[in-house]
């Protein structure tokens, strides 16, 4: 199979390293063994789940190379079946790996799909997990519900303090997990600052017991966080979120270092979570190469509305990381960087409305999002993120309703938070729905 680039017809590889990044997300590597489609200037879509194989011999030289990568190394791929492997979903984690500087990624059917493979890979029966507090709903149900089964003990601590890991740390602590920004409430992990102090507890373990670092880079997207440069050991996405960035397709990806491709592979064909071709191929070809387009503007948006929301009068708090008022704005701003080294604080925002107490911040927010839903034409009350559309939603009701009412603050969560994912829309269209939103209470 020839190696040649899905648009140029180089047999050898081509130097892009004075490219910008912007421009890399559109053409990726610009060498590729997965698939010879050097005259197609979009990859094609591949739709059969069985490919044909030309003898016995072909066949039994697939199924051996498949998940082999000690014996087979880079050689180009057989493919035999699409839960072992295609050409689009080949093509898009080469591309998300270069996009995170990692080397190998590997996708899933979903977000959850990911988290479940990289933890599962790690842990085994007795092993231990120190997470931070706050965590997507469907996150914390996993561990709630499912690894009690296996005996895999979870400890979720506040990791903006990195003195609480010794809280909980044990022999058997074989992972830290977390997000930044978190969901919903946006506070920064610091991530160089962990990796220090999980390097000095790994030099007295052997290679086998070593904590590895993972960390949910979703809310961020790689163009305003690539944590793997500040010492992760992996980086997981929902690609249905800001990579996708439309809302039609779901995905996940996990991105870290090439001895644990293998693994995950055998995870995936085992328990079968694996990311169908046509999303693979929709997020190759139109989530990546218009990422940044898309953050640019959201990220636009997002800093005057955040800074609109903050000087409210009906507003308590906002937490954003691009605010200088936020609590972890100086850790935002050291490591929510863009391809072009400028200061990438996200899309994502996470806001109450006052009330004399916390059950009528509670209902307050109620009211303004029901108005919202009923009346502002660039909000839409929903769940999910990264989309075109503004989505908002009411976390304590709905993403992250596993948690109990008892134990909200100590999720790091409010009763009556907001939690606002900023699309595509005119800011002063956005602005001026909110207003009119905030403004109904006077009605």
């Amino acid at each position: 199979m020839s190696s040649k680039n899905n648009n140029k017809s180089k047999d050898t590889d081509f130097d892009n390293s004075k490219y910008s990044m912007d421009t890399k997300v559109i053409y990726g590597k610009n060498i590729s063994n997965k698939w010879d489609y050097a005259h197609h200037v979009t990859a094609p879509i591949s739709s059969s789940t069985t490919f044909r194989l030309d003898s016995v011999e072909r066949g039994a030289h697939g199924f051996m190379q498949f998940a082999n990568s000690k014996e087979f190394g880079d050689e180009s791929p057989i493919f035999i079946y699409d839960r072992l492997g295609e050409p689009n979903k080949d093509l898009l984690e080469e591309n998300l790996a270069f996009v995170e500087n990692g080397e190998m990624a590997v996708t899933f059917a979903t977000g959850m799909g990911a988290i479940s493979a990289v933890l599962g890979i790690l842990c085994k029966t007795g092993d231990e997990i120190i997470t931070h507090a706050t965590l997507y709903g469907c996150t914390i149900s996993l561990f709630n519900n499912w690894y009690p089964r296996y005996d895999i003990k979870v400890h979720a601590v506040d990791l903006t303090n990195l003195e609480n890991i010794h809280t909980v740390l044990t022999e058997k602590t074989k992972v830290v997990y977390f997000e930044s920004p978190a969901n919903p409430n946006m506070d920064i992990i610091d991530i160089q600052e962990l990796k220090k102090v999980v390097d000095e507890i790994n030099k007295n373990r052997t290679n086998e017991n070593k904590i590895q670092i993972v960390i949910d880079n979703t809310f961020a997207t790689p163009f305003c966080q690539r944590p793997l440069e500040f010492g992760a050991d992996f980086v997981i996405h929902s690609l249905t979120k800001g990579i996708g960035g439309f809302g039609t397709d779901m995905g996940g990806v996990v991105i870290g270092r090439k001895e644990y491709r293998d693994l995950l592979l055998l995870y995936r064909k085992d328990f079968g979570a694996v990311l169908n071709t046509k999303s693979a191929w929709a997020i190759l070809t139109y989530g990546l190469p218009t990422l940044g387009l898309r953050q640019r503007q959201q990220i636009d948006s997002a800093m005057k509305i955040a800074q609109f929301l903050e000087n409210h009068p009906k507003i308590s708090f906002v937490n954003y990381p691009g605010l200088e008022s936020y609590k972890h704005y100086e850790t935002a701003k050291k490591q929510m960087i863009d391809f072009n080294g400028n200061f990438a604080p996200g899309s994502l925002i996470y806001f109450a409305l006052k009330g004399k107490d916390a059950a009528e911040c509670k209902l307050n927010g109620s009211k303004f999002m029901n108005y919202v839903a009923d009346n502002a034409y660039t909000m839409t009350l929903a769940v999910s993120l990264g989309h075109t559309r503004t989505l908002i939603e009411h976390p304590a009701s709905m993403t992250h309703s596993v948690v109990p009412p008892d134990e909200l603050e100590k999720r790091g969560l409010d009763a009556g938070g907001v939690r606002l994912a900023i699309g595509l829309e005119s800011t002063n269209d956005i602005l001026m729905d909110i207003e009119d939103s905030l403004n109904s209470f006077d009605k």
